[in-house]
């Protein structure tokens, strides 16, 4: 049997961000210099295109879409953080503007009509999207690879297209110098973003972190746009985007479980068992297992209520020590007792000696 090190600890609660409509994200428009308003008009114009299939993504920056993420957030929504990644290479000026604009694959019934004196205002309202935020100016370290970017949105849940872009920030022109391309990336990826507000026994993503960094001070809801994986209380996530490990290593595993079933004290009865599953090329084979992880009235502090928001944590820190080199299946399976239900998710890694 596998010695666990220490489960994560319970957080009593799990902020998220909830917000939408490029209005409320960019503050205020009036503060964008204007290079920056040229430069959210190309980008706008860009994702347009793409959108509208009458232009193919430009990648100058190699932007690739690297994982995306789904808790339960506040009022009917869901909390998705994503990354991306970029070629530092090609980032020749240290920085990038960096936009995305979530799209609901399914569209919202069409508003009434407005009333004539309201003709005009709407007039100057362009269309409103689940989600859409920039950011200026963002620092690339060149020469640093494969350079990640974390960001997030909160929508109900649903199928969404998401349009990301990484765009060369304008310049001041200078006299007598030749004009330039502008560079700039436009990717399109689609998302399902999971329903956990339906009542239905349910478990977050499963997120694989190379390590936790500790957080002074819980970030705030606008702070969490740009850092996503700091929610967890006070440890902010880096997720792998590679589940690699060596035998130095430990497999670090966050997740949430959501809407188990209380008894008559409102604490849940669950249980998490972690099995280990060795591959070859004959086929898999298991290999071992922690000691079950028991999330009940015995084990929970006595303060726990899940109606008053908090949330149980199914995460575990695994040495790879006792590991042999090759590729593993990890399933996880989270069972509500008092309900008899179960649910189960695989994470596939590979351990080497170095």
């Amino acid at each position: 049997m596998i010695h666990r090190r220490r489960s994560i600890a319970l957080a009593a609660a799990v902020v998220v961000v909830c917000a939408s409509g490029l209005s409320a994200q960019k503050k205020d428009d009036k503060k964008q210099t204007d290079l920056q308003n040229k430069d959210t008009q190309t980008i706008s114009k860009a994702v347009d295109d793409v959108a509208a299939g009458t232009a193919q993504p430009s990648n100058d920056f190699g932007l690739t879409w690297a994982r995306d993420d789904a808790f339960k957030a506040v009022g009917n929504k869901e909390f998705v953080p994503f990354i991306v990644t970029i070629d530092s290479s090609k980032a020749t000026g240290g920085a990038i503007n960096y936009y995305w604009r979530v799209v609901a694959k399914t569209p919202a019934p069409t508003p009434a009509p407005a009333k004539k004196d309201e003709k005009k205002d709407d007039k100057k309202k362009g269309p409103e999207y689940p989600w859409e935020d920039v950011n200026f100016n963002v620092p690339v370290k060149t020469g640093s690879g494969q350079v990640r970017l974390a960001r997030s949105f909160t929508v109900p849940p649903g199928a969404y297209d998401v349009y990301v872009v990484a765009q060369e920030p304008s310049a001041a022109p200078v006299k007598g110098a030749p004009a330039t391309a502008q560079k700039i990336s436009v990717l399109k990826h689609s998302v399902t973003v999971p329903d956990f507000w339906n009542g239905e026994f349910a478990i977050s993503s499963v997120v694989v972190s190379q390590r936790y960094e500790p957080l002074p001070v819980q970030l705030t809801s606008q702070q969490l746009v740009d850092r996503p994986y700091g929610f967890a209380g006070t440890r902010e996530l880096v997720p792998m985007l590679e589940t690699k490990l060596t035998k130095k290593d430990e497999l670090q595993l966050f997740l949430l479980i959501y809407n188990p079933k209380t008894d008559a004290a409102n604490k849940p009865g669950v249980t998490v068992e972690y099995n280990f599953y060795a591959k070859s090329a004959a086929g898999e084979k298991f290999f071992n297992k922690t000691s079950p992880l028991e999330l009940n009235a015995s084990t929970l502090p006595p303060q726990f209520d899940l109606a008053a928001g908090h949330q149980l944590q199914g995460g575990q820190e695994i040495p790879m020590g006792s590991f042999p080199e090759g590729d593993y299946r990890l399933e996880i399976k989270v069972t509500d007792t008092i309900a008899s239900k179960s649910l189960t998710r695989d994470v596939n890694f590979s351990v080497s000696a170095s």
